[in-house]
């Protein structure tokens, strides 16, 4: 089953907690912090399998979820890194953020990885608190929680030409005749319900992939009919051959179905519409064609049409030679859709705050990944761990943003979901 698109939530690990824990050993009765730190939670990684060809493996994997890094223990004994888990994915493959539609990845060379979910640094131990201040804390601190991502991906085929046109044109037929490729061929309207790859060989020993996309409808590129399928796959290819029924064999204009398609083409992506594109004149050898080849030339001076029959195989081997001559004049660099991509960069200016703070039904509330972070990692059991919590929240001036919002002492603060008393 051919699956090009899957969406997932991602869970990546829990980092191992903190140990808090001291030197008990006979004749050392003063013995200080030894209490090692967790390991790191694990990793969820993508790494593109030139082997496979669809995303079916994930289709009914829609939680994934990497272990916990083991907990630190006494001795100064650190706990071991959970296994991080790798997700195979056909070369093609686009990895999106769910949320924002941003590109966290594209991965379309064999052996390209990424890692789309982070886990969580492990706890630190009492030991790695110990100050000529504090000699001996007793605290620790609990795993970073994992990243938690919902992705969707998209398979966008890698294919140097793709064949593009209206529903039983002769693609299918075209594609049999030049490869091993054994599509669905017959008589009717959307016989390619899914992409179908096959390889040119040429007599010089050169290659190259050719795809039958799936026939297109008006209306494609707003999502009628199967057009959001072709459009995606025909998007990552560097060449668009058009087919056309040059015969009108079923009472169609083949002027007015190429304005249709170019139409959809242009509405869904500025960069598919300035890709190279040759028209292929199929089924020479029908009556009506070199009338309709004639108003076609006319209407399109400019256009390179290769008339051929892909039934009979006339001019098919010409046509092929032409295609890998163009496809070597094109740059690599040059098929990709203009995406947006996640930024690995993030500036942070001084005088912005990593938290905002609301009053909600008499709360006030206080959000922010680092204020939820410090949460997560605190042990509320552990009085020098609370106190610790409450020196870091007046550090990031959490203290006297209440105070400036008008916030009271004795108020309730909500982090995270609990809520404390606003208190010196």
């Amino acid at each position: 089953m051919f699956i090009d698109e899957v969406k997932m939530k991602l869970i990546a690990g829990k980092g191992g907690d903190g140990c808090t824990s001291f030197r008990r050993e006979k004749y050392i009765p003063m013995g200080g912090p030894d209490g090692g730190s967790g390991g790191k939670g694990g990793d969820i990684i993508f790494v593109c399998d030139e082997g496979l060809h669809t995303l079916i493996d994930l289709k009914y994997h829609k939680i994934i979820k990497a272990k916990k890094g083991e907990n630190g223990k006494g001795k100064n004994r650190r706990g071991a890194n959970a296994e991080n888990i790798i997700i195979k994915v056909p070369p093609g493959t686009t990895v999106f953020d769910d949320d924002t539609g941003l590109v966290i990845a594209d991965l379309t060379q064999d052996k390209d990885e990424v890692i789309v979910a982070h886990g969580g640094r492990g706890g630190r131990g009492n030991v790695a608190f110990a100050t000529h201040e504090n000699s001996a804390p007793e605290f620790s601190e609990l795993g970073e929680p994992g990243e938690i991502r919902y992705i969707k991906c998209e398979l966008k085929l890698l294919a140097d030409v793709g064949l593009v046109g209206m529903p039983s044109v002769g693609k299918s037929t075209l594609l049999a005749s030049v490869t091993s490729a054994t599509p669905k061929i017959a008589s009717y309207h959307f016989t390619t319900l899914s992409p179908n790859l096959g390889v040119v060989t040429l007599k010089d020993g050169s290659s190259f992939v050719l795809a039958d996309l799936p026939g297109m409808i008006e209306g494609a590129s707003s999502g009628v009919g199967l057009g959001i399928t072709f459009l995606k796959h025909a998007s990552r290819t560097k060449v668009l051959a058009h087919v056309l029924d040059m015969a009108g064999t079923e009472g169609r204009d083949p002027i007015e179905d190429y304005e249709t398609i170019r139409k959809e083409i242009v509405s869904y992506s500025d960069a598919l519409a300035s890709k190279k594109e040759i028209v292929v004149a199929n089924k020479m050898d029908m009556p009506g064609f070199n009338e309709n080849l004639e108003r076609f030339k006319k209407r399109y001076p400019d256009k390179e049409v290769f008339s051929i029959s892909a039934m009979n195989h006339d001019g098919v081997d010409n046509l092929m030679l032409y295609l890998k001559e163009t496809l070597d004049t094109i740059k690599t660099s040059s098929i990709y859709d203009d995406e947006d991509y996640e930024s690995t960069i993030v500036y942070r200016f001084q005088n912005e705050k990593p938290y905002t703070i609301s009053k909600e039904e008499g709360l006030w509330v206080i959000r922010g990944e680092e204020v939820e972070k410090l949460f997560a990692m605190t042990r509320f059991d552990e009085q020098e761990a609370v106190e610790r919590f409450g020196r870091k929240l007046k550090g990031m001036g959490i203290d006297e943003e209440l105070e400036r919002l008008g916030a009271k002492r004795g108020d309730e603060v909500q982090i995270a979901g609990y809520i404390f008393e606003f208190k010196e």
